[in-house]
């Protein structure tokens, strides 16, 4: 008699011959990834297509389905855990939070309650404090573990939009919106685009938002914002996405805080610079926030994903976020669904407590102060080869143009032709944005695994796209 799905799925826990093809094809990448291009050849995009085939009508080889998707499968990656990606502001992966996320996958915990995963509960507990020291913000913040700062963002919007209607004597979760007082959300006109979705979610509406002028660099003009009272919800940025800037947190947290409005900063990259020594006059004043959105998977270099969301008003995070089931038994323990909108949630909590324990306060400044390092290394020699940096590179964001007189209406064209040139080269990946109405080169340095050699190799293809194209 054949075995059944079920005998056949026991017997390949126990046999352990799947893990090790599978553990034995990711030796095969990582001994590869540090070198080869990043970005897939033409082949290998082209041989995706084999994916493309018609739902199986019964089991198909475990063996053959590792194998297929190891040799279709990671040649078509982006090469983002070596030193040469700059694209979007993606991180390197730490080795022992890699480990740490495989041993977890074994464990396959839900994470909602401590009932359900008490390891989870504990590390997240122990990975608040940490950050609490590391970022210098008050012990009584509370730190919720989600997808990345994009829901970090909905997270604290969300803990603001309850406070400040709470503080209007307007309960949002039960009364809605209508008839409810007027909440204004304010932010720089170079807030990150997921500012705006947050807005569009939860009923503020992205045309209700009040932008202010900011000045050559991105950074908010202090003089620009409006009169601030407590009815408002002001977006600051730890790290403007493209020049990498940050906002005069001191002067304007504490103004805030004497209006009874309420600041949530965005720092999925840059908030980071507060656990470095040289860097942290970049976040002076943060401690005067209510709440802050930051990525692991960034800087911080843990495997994706990993969002945090911290807040310093907890009964708000928790009132915004907290769902109720009459199978839902909260305990006296850390329940992590209180501070996440998720209720089915995976323990990512655990590769961040390894790349923080592993790197220690040291280590991880360390790791910011090389990554800002680098930024001003690639800056630097792209000046010495001709090219024109826009930005003050002060921590690891860098904008490039072109030094040759094109004309204005040619330039988007050009620089995308020599960006594209880079991209296929496989020698580096960057990306494009529009920097102060014009087209630029962005250049995002945030992988631990980004050495001198690395940016001397990729200003090198910046040299050749150039060549080929003009």
């Amino acid at each position: 008699m054949n075995k059944t799905i079920h005998q056949q799925m026991f017997q390949q826990m126990q046999s352990k011959q799947l893990f090790e093809q599978a553990k034995q094809y990711a030796y095969e990448y990582a001994d590869d990834a540090l070198e080869r291009n990043v970005y897939p050849s033409s082949q290998a995009l082209n041989n995706l297509q084999q994916l493309h085939e018609p739902l199986p009508l019964t089991t198909t080889s475990p063996a053959a389905i590792i194998e297929q998707l190891h040799h279709i499968g990671s040649p078509a990656t982006v090469s983002q855990i070596a030193g040469r990606y700059f694209g979007l502001v993606n991180g390197g992966v730490i080795p022992v939070s890699l480990a740490a996320k495989w041993l977890s996958d074994f464990w396959d915990q839900n994470t909602p309650l401590y009932a359900t995963s008490p390891i989870n509960s504990t590390l997240e507990s122990v990975t608040e404090s940490w950050l609490n020291t590391l970022l210098g913000l008050p012990k009584s913040t509370v730190a919720g573990f989600v997808s990345g700062s994009s829901m970090a963002i909905m997270c604290g919007l969300s803990a603001a939009r309850y406070r400040l209607f709470q503080n209007h004597n307007w309960d949002i979760n039960t009364q809605g919106f209508q008839g409810a007082p007027r909440i204004r959300l304010i932010a720089g006109k170079q807030a990150h685009g997921t500012v705006v979705k947050a807005a569009s979610l939860l009923g503020f509406g992205s045309d209700n938002i009040e932008w202010v002028d900011v000045d050559d660099q991105g950074r908010i003009l202090i003089e620009q914002i409006p009169p601030l009272d407590s009815h408002c919800l002001l977006v600051l940025q730890a790290g403007n996405v493209n020049s990498g800037a940050f906002d005069d947190f001191s002067h304007i947290c504490k103004a805030a805080n004497e209006a009874g409005a309420w600041v949530h900063i965005d720092g999925a990259f840059g908030l980071w610079a507060a656990a470095c020594q040289s860097l942290k006059h970049l976040t002076k004043g943060i401690e005067y926030a209510h709440s802050f959105s930051v990525d692991g998977h960034k800087t911080l270099n843990t495997p994706y994903d990993s969002g945090i969301i911290l807040c310093t008003d907890k009964d708000a995070l928790i009132n915004a976020l907290q769902a109720n089931g009459s199978y839902i038994v909260y305990g006296e323990q850390r329940d992590g669904m209180l501070y996440t909108p998720e209720m089915s949630r995976r323990a990512r909590v655990i590769e961040l407590w390894s790349a923080i324990k592993y790197l220690g306060a040291q280590g991880i400044d360390d790791l910011v102060v090389a990554l800002h390092h680098r930024a001003v290394q690639f800056a630097d020699e792209l000046k010495r080869a001709g090219f024109i940096i826009l930005n003050n590179v002060v921590f690891n964001q860098v904008l490039v143009t072109i030094a040759e007189p094109i004309p204005t209406q040619d330039k988007p064209h050009i620089l995308q032709q020599i960006t594209q040139h880079i991209q296929q080269s496989g020698e580096c990946w960057v990306g494009t944005s529009t920097w102060q109405n014009q087209p630029v080169i962005r250049i995002s340095v945030c992988s631990w695994a980004t050495t001198e050699e690395d940016i001397t190799r990729s200003v090198s293809a910046f040299k050749d796209a150039r060549a080929a194209v003009i």
